[in-house]
């Protein structure tokens, strides 16, 4: 048998097509020195284990209906690779995803983890399409390289577990995830990694997996408002990897439209609105280089709503006293 390199960990609450969809993807890796543990909420039942399920590699471990913070812990408990490599349900691996992986691990002893671009797969529906778009610009969305495989390769300070791996050993030593917190164990985690346990994460642009996106407004925003209550509940109490400006923006923003129609002369008010409004239309120019006409008109009122519905969740995370996991999506 050969030496089991990788452990990929998929936390999921039952199987459909998505997951297998990844299983399928996973299989045509070209480092083939793999387990894949899967963690539905339930136990499978044994006439269902057949097909991707049924390959020699998989393990199902049933969990109950946990978070995925406390999954992706009893998966990486039970595995048996050197490195374990998180990806979503949601979505699948380029050929190559473990390839690039281990180079980097192999060649720079001191990264502890890595990570990589999670694109819009081309075949998403519209709408989804749209919803991926406001990622896209620095000026909508804020982090690009976390969506689109852009060089150079470089040191980050958090990574979202989409498109994640790290040596176990590493892993176990910071006491895996905080499973207080979803969304948000990511970011736990990165930050231990780098600041307890004083080890680099690097993005490696090459590690592309496909992520599906949220197929409509509402489940888009739903997304987005737990991001931002959980982030700025970080940047409060964990402010490690959680105080960059850009985190900040969107509720300063909001703030502004606020308070700023209250208290700054007409002329200040108008001005801040024509520069955001200027920033924006530099952004769905800079989508336009990536995604049609039609995609990139559509994520106009997304971008604006998200920037909104950020800041607002943001602030309500930075006075939260006790912001706990809760289940769903």
């Amino acid at each position: 048998m050969p030496e089991t390199l990788f452990s990929i960990i998929i936390p999921f609450k039952e199987p459909g097509v998505l997951v297998e969809e990844c299983l399928s993807h996973i299989f045509e890796l070209r480092e083939q020195r793999f387990e894949v543990i899967l963690l539905p909420d339930a136990p499978m039942p044994e006439d269902e284990v057949k097909g991707v399920y049924a390959h020699p590699s998989v393990t199902i471990l049933p969990t109950g209906a946990v978070s995925p913070a406390i999954k992706r812990d009893m998966g990486a408990e039970a595995a048996k690779g050197t490195y374990l490599a998180f990806i979503d349900d949601d979505a699948y691996p380029d050929s190559t995803w473990l390839t690039v992986a281990l180079l980097a691990f192999e060649r720079e002893p001191d990264v502890v983890a890595v990570g990589g671009p999670a694109q819009t797969p081309p075949s998403d529906p519209f709408w989804a399409r749209a919803s991926g778009a406001v990622f896209l610009s620095r000026l909508s969305g804020g982090f690009p390289q976390r969506y689109l495989p852009l060089p150079p390769r470089r040191d980050v300070e958090d990574w979202p577990t989409v498109n994640l791996m790290v040596r176990r050993e590493a892993f176990l030593a910071v006491g895996g995830f905080d499973n207080e917190f979803w969304p948000g164990e990511d970011t736990k985690l990165c930050m231990d990694l780098t600041q307890r346990a004083g080890g680099r994460i690097l993005y490696l642009p090459e590690m592309l997996v496909w992520h599906h996106r949220r197929s409509g407004l509402c489940k888009h925003l739903k997304q987005i408002g737990n991001y931002g209550a959980h982030r700025g509940f970080f940047a409060r109490n964990f402010p490690g990897n959680s105080r960059r400006l850009a985190y900040f923006l969107p509720s300063l923003w909001l703030l502004f439209l606020a308070l700023g129609f209250v208290m700054l002369p007409d002329c200040l008010y108008a001005l801040g609105i024509k520069v955001y409004l200027f920033t924006q239309f530099i952004a769905v120019l800079d989508i336009l280089r990536r995604e049609p006409l039609d995609v990139t008109l559509a994520s106009i009122p997304y971008i604006l709503l998200t920037h909104l519905w950020y800041g607002w969740r943001f602030l309500r995370g930075w006075f939260t006293k006790d912001l706990k996991s809760t289940l769903g999506r």
